[in-house]
């Protein structure tokens, strides 16, 4: 009689967004009432939250109904966990289930179905290739949290981050190759990578994903084997008085305006197109580029599920190994995602 073939659940963690625009403002409220956000104690946090989700619903509102009133985040999430669950096998024995952490699916309503399942085995993989404690560790906490909740103990492994995983990088440079060469047709070219910015005192205080940002792009130079290759690492999204890690990505448009070269975007911290990459890098930018002249702007697409990525993907739910220990051990940090190295 053969042995039953373990179960594996693979857990996969966004953002989210809003699925209609009344839902707009409770996802910003449920956004800035995370302690990884906001970082503040209760009800002082749940009172800011409460003001600024209610200032900033009227534009974050105009900027979902461009993408027709709702967020593609989740579509695309499930995409992509389809996509995986292909590529891993064993259908009955392999389940991917997607969890955002600020609205619908949240983590209280897919533990119970992961309950159900009965897994043997659970892999955490966050959507977010580089580690961070706003957006990786807040979403596995509130996994914890669920599965205490309910009860659900099960063995269970973090993938806390893939910033040079061979597969990312090989499908965003296969993404960049043409545009750059489009580019390219209207003289010098620069290329940004942008990722989402983050407050500096959260990376003072010991955050990882400003130096992952820049270890992702560093291999995608690599992958890209452009000699003398015009580039830069640089951040979008900014908001709020505090100051931000940069250079910020629209002021590096400009500059591309005043020295006259074309310019390519690459959006290295989100996988799957939402309002950053539609509206922000699409919309927004495009315009600040048109001001400046820049001689062309062109935006590369996210991941979403190119073959080799949703391969690297699966290679890292199969693999036993931690991905960036090393990384972050030669980079002098003594913990990743909460664990000691």
């Amino acid at each position: 009689m053969s042995k039953p073939q373990e179960k594996l659940a693979v857990i996969l963690f966004s953002m989210g967004g809003p699925d209609s625009l009344a839902a707009v403002q409770p996802f910003l409220f449920n956004l800035f009432n995370d302690p990884a956000i906001i970082r503040l104690s209760g009800l002082p946090r749940r009172l800011l939250a409460e003001f600024i989700s209610r200032k900033r619903a009227k534009p974050a509102t105009e900027i979902y109904r461009h993408l027709g009133g709702r967020s593609p985040l989740l579509e695309n999430s499930l995409a992509q966990a389809n996509a995986l669950e292909a590529a891993l096998g064993q259908q009955e024995s392999i389940r991917t289930f997607v969890v955002m952490r600020y609205w619908h699916p949240f983590a209280d309503e897919v533990v119970q179905k992961v309950k159900a399942f009965d897994p043997d085995r659970i892999v955490l993989l966050p959507l977010y290739p580089q580690w961070s404690t706003t957006t990786s560790a807040s979403s596995v906490t509130d996994w914890q949290r669920a599965c205490r909740k309910v009860g659900l103990k099960k063995p269970t492994r973090t993938v806390c981050c893939y910033p040079t995983e061979p597969g990312f990088i090989r499908a965003m440079v296969g993404l960049i190759q043409p545009l750059y060469q489009a580019a390219a047709n209207h003289g010098p070219t620069r290329v940004l990578f942008s990722a989402h910015g983050l407050p500096e005192k959260i990376v003072k205080a010991g955050d990882h994903y400003q130096w992952q940002c820049e270890q992702t792009a560093a291999a995608l130079v690599a992958g890209l084997g452009i000699p003398s290759l015009d580039w830069v690492n640089c951040y979008q999204s900014r908001v709020g008085p505090l100051k931000w890690i940069g250079p910020e990505t629209s002021d590096e448009i400009v500059r591309a305006g005043r020295d006259g070269v074309a310019v390519v975007v690459v959006p290295i911290a989100f996988v799957s197109e939402h309002s950053e990459t539609l509206v922000e890098l699409d919309i927004d930018y495009r315009k600040v580029a048109e001001d400046a002249n820049v001689p062309a702007y062109l935006r590369a697409p996210t991941v979403g599920v190119t073959p080799a990525f949703i391969d690297g993907l699966a290679q890292l739910v199969v693999s036993e190994n931690k991905n960036v220990s090393g990384l972050c051990k030669l980079n002098g940090f003594q913990s990743c995602c909460g664990e000691t190295l």
